[in-house]
């Protein structure tokens, strides 16, 4: 029993019986020793196991951080999926029942259709088409409540094929001719629908539309090119267009340029169509003007429908640099070049015709170049009014010139002699010499008479007698002659004789009246044979001669008209061109106008 009792009960105590000193010193220092020995194995367990631990949570965290992007990467494609799985319930239960053939609100207050432009670039525009173009991005916006929804975003941004299962307006342009949608890479269109059930329907369009032009003012005209818009089938009363209020009507890109304008505005407005239906027997009639209506059947019932349209006009105010370089500089040389004539002698017919001609013929091709651009309006254009200006002043100087040559053809600058007045005998040896025409002695045959002078400045004469016939008088020309001759007659005659032929005499003398007569075409046959002699006398012999009545024919090289022309006909192109670019300047509204109050 005691065994049992002992094994199961405590453990005995022992007790040692006391020693001496000795046995108790020794006793203490095992002791010490014991406890050094414990202090360092707890020491050498605790470093042993923070170097364990630290290696232990080394490879955890190594192993946690490479194992990490897969499953971040799992939680994102598991949101997308949960995202995607949402926004495709969301379409399929906003699209639900949905009619796309049926307007918003059906049956209640009318769709507003709002609408903004943004044009990127203009042209070409075209006079002949009366045509313009421009690329423009064209946004609509509305409200279908249809497709409101509610949830953690606010737009939805949608493929372009969603645009075939909602409604969308029937928009068309009234004037427009070949407009087209981007389609390059892809059709250029995108949807987004907010939260409000708020449609935005934005596409880049190139469109071509109509301008009416009126080329009164051409080159210096403001053309306002509209553009006119709204829905193909819907009345007023079930779609309304409005302009975006939240952004600009239409807005301009920065960088746009245009070559022949410059765009200086663009007003937008809300207009309203009214077409009045006539419904008769023979079907319905739709009239446009209202003076059309009083040519309907007074039985047929009329009915009017209102349509609601924006309209957008663009002002396009023209370069003139072009026309001034190609027309206006050209013209303004050309008559410039015309007014030379005026220096030149009346006597150089061949010169001064030329010059008019080429003149007048160089006009002409600018006339016609500068209209191969224009359409072949009924009204004359301002260019056209300066084109026939200018013509118009070119031709004045060819009939100048001609006015010149009639009213001075007899003493301008032409010597005259006559036959019955003139020796037969010359000297060849003289200064200025001449000879007859048809021998050297007394002939009964029809002949002419001719003087050759020979001199620095003399030429060559063909003598021209006079009208009617008979041999009383024979008329010598000398033509310019610039020199003096004295003449001395061998042989006296009853009528005045000349003793001193000058080219030089006095202008306040007139012309023999036998010139008068004279015709320069036909010439007449005489019995005479007259000749002119230079004679080398002394002074004394020309003194006494001078002392007769004599007549002396005149020279006028410079004709009074061209004096006047020289400067009559600047003075008027330079007033009637003034005249003519402030009338125009002030009609297009290029120069300020004064506005009143």
């Amino acid at each position: 029993m005691a065994p049992s009792t002992m094994a199961s009960g405590p453990p005995p105590v022992r007790w040692w019986p006391p020693c001496s000193s000795s046995s108790s010193t020794s006793g203490s220092s095992s002791t010490t020793t014991g406890l050094m020995k414990a202090n360092l194995f707890i020491a050498i367990n605790r470093i042993i196991f923070s170097s364990f631990s630290s290696a232990v949570f080394g490879i955890g965290t190594s192993f946690f951080w490479a194992t990490a992007p897969d499953a971040v990467d799992g939680a994102i494609r598991l949101t997308q999926r949960n995202n995607h799985g949402n926004i495709s319930e969301l379409l399929d239960n906003l699209l639900r029942g949905y009619d796309n053939s049926i307007r918003p609100d059906f049956g209640g207050p009318p769709a507003v259709i709002e609408v903004d432009i943004m044009v990127r670039s203009m042209g070409p525009i075209s006079e002949v088409d009366m045509t313009y173009s421009m690329d423009c991005y064209f946004r609509q916006s509305w409200v279908d409540r249809r497709l409101a929804f509610t949830g953690e975003y606010n737009t939805l941004a949608l493929s372009i094929s969603m645009l075939g299962r909602i409604w969308k307006p029937d928009t068309y342009f009234y004037n427009g001719k070949q407009s087209y949608l981007h389609t390059i890479t892809t059709p250029n269109k995108f949807v987004r629908i907010n939260q409000d059930g708020r449609v935005l329907y934005s596409s880049r369009l190139t469109i071509k539309a109509g301008c009416p032009m009126n080329l009164e003012d051409f080159p210096m005209d403001i053309q306002r090119c509209p553009l006119k818009f709204g829905s193909f089938g819907y009345t007023s009363n079930d779609v309304l267009y409005r302009w975006n209020s939240g952004r600009s009507a239409v807005a301009i890109a920065e960088d746009m340029k245009l070559s022949q304008f410059d765009l200086v505005d663009c007003p937008a407005g809300n207009v309203t169509d009214r077409v009045v239906h006539s419904t008769a027997s023979v079907g319905a009639i739709v009239i446009n003007a209202a003076n059309d209506i009083d040519r309907l059947d007074p039985n047929a019932k009329l009915y009017v429908s209102e349509y609601s349209m924006l309209l957008v006009s663009f002002h396009l105010q023209r370069h003139m640099g072009n026309f001034l370089i190609q027309v206006y500089g050209p013209c303004v040389l050309l008559v410039v070049l015309s007014w030379v004539s005026f220096w030149l002698n009346r006597e150089a017919t061949a010169d001064r015709v030329s010059l008019g001609i080429t003149t007048v013929l160089t006009m002409t091709f600018l006339g016609l170049e500068a209209r191969t651009d224009l359409p072949k309006v009924p009204y004359p254009t301002a260019l056209d009014f300066f084109v026939f200006l200018s013509f118009a002043f070119i031709f004045a100087t060819i009939i100048q010139f001609a006015v010149v040559h009639y009213f001075t053809k007899y003493g301008s600058g032409e010597c005259y002699f006559s036959a019955d007045e003139l020796t037969s005998s010359s000297d060849e040896d003289s200064d200025c010499g001449g000879g007859g025409g048809g021998g050297g002695g007394n002939a009964n045959g029809d002949h002419l008479h001719s003087i050759k002078i020979s001199s620095k400045r003399c030429s060559a004469v063909t003598s021209i007698s006079g009208a009617g016939g008979t041999d009383s008088k024979v008329v010598e020309v000398i033509p310019l002659s610039v020199c003096s001759i004295p003449v001395t007659p061998v042989r006296k005659s009853s009528k005045t004789s000349w003793a001193d032929l000058s080219c030089f005499g006095n202008k306040n003398e007139d012309i023999p009246p036998s010139f008068a007569s004279s015709s320069f075409s036909t010439p007449v046959p005489s019995t005479k044979r007259s000749s002119l002699q230079l004679p080398l006398g002394g002074s004394a012999q020309i003194q006494r001669r001078r002392k007769r009545k004599k007549r002396t024919p005149r020279f006028n090289s410079v004709s009074k008209i061209d004096r006047a022309s020289r400067i009559f006909f600047p003075l008027l192109f330079l007033a009637i061109n003034v005249f003519y670019w402030f009338l125009y300047l002030s009609r297009s509204e290029r120069l300020p106008q004064q506005h009143k109050n």
